[in-house]
């Protein structure tokens, strides 16, 4: 699952894009309940009826929000992990970005939204969310493969390792994105980090 919201750094492509970046601007601001298709329609100057034409149900565009979020933070992810430090830091630097902010995070709401919403979903569906995962799951598995092979980490079955982890990341994330008492994200880094040190055998910095 994502972190927070960021602002795109690129122009947009209209209308899509536009109406896109509109979408996830009213759910960091307003909620998403407050995000409906007239909303949008008046944010981007365009028709509800038009933005149907784009998108065809709001499941499909809370879908394709979600994927244009993924991107931005992709981007992100990506730059993270390209930096020259040792392995630690750069998955210090990804477990920082798959965690919600807090309380109601946007890109985490939207994320538990799309995947309520998808239970009685197509296999097509499906698998563009699982796209959406196996993204962070590969960056994971290739870090862990780097840090082992330079003897930064302890080996360990980096596929396995990185499904446990990310299933310890949503725990987690879940817990801060509904606001539940007695977790917060200091605290929620310290057990993920603890788990790492007693898996990968290198403390942290």
């Amino acid at each position: 699952m994502p972190g927070p919201v960021r602002r795109p750094r690129r122009r947009l492509n209209q209308p899509r894009e536009q109406v896109l970046a509109a979408a996830m601007a009213t759910i960091a601001a307003e909620g998403l309940d407050r995000l409906t298709m007239a909303g949008l329609g008046r944010e981007v100057g365009m028709s509800s009826g038009h933005i149907l034409y784009y998108f065809g149900t709001k499941d499909e565009l809370l879908l394709q929000t979600l994927q244009w979020s993924e991107e931005q933070l992709g981007a992100e992810r990506r730059a993270a992990l390209s930096r020259r430090v040792p392995a630690r830091e750069r998955l210090d630097a990804l477990i920082d970005l798959y965690l919600p902010e807090g309380h109601r995070d946007p890109r985490w709401t939207l994320w538990l939204e799309v995947w309520n919403r998808s239970q009685n979903a197509d296999d097509e569906t499906r698998e563009r969310q699982l796209e959406l995962e196996l993204a962070w799951h590969r960056d994971l598995v290739a870090l862990l493969v780097e840090g082992a092979s330079k003897g930064e980490f302890r080996p360990v079955d980096a596929e396995r390792f990185a499904t446990r982890t990310r299933a310890l990341l949503d725990g987690f994330g879940t817990h801060l994105v509904v606001g539940l008492p007695g977790t917060d994200r200091a605290q929620a880094r310290d057990h993920i980090r603890e788990f790492l040190d007693e898996s990968l055998g290198v403390p942290h910095p």
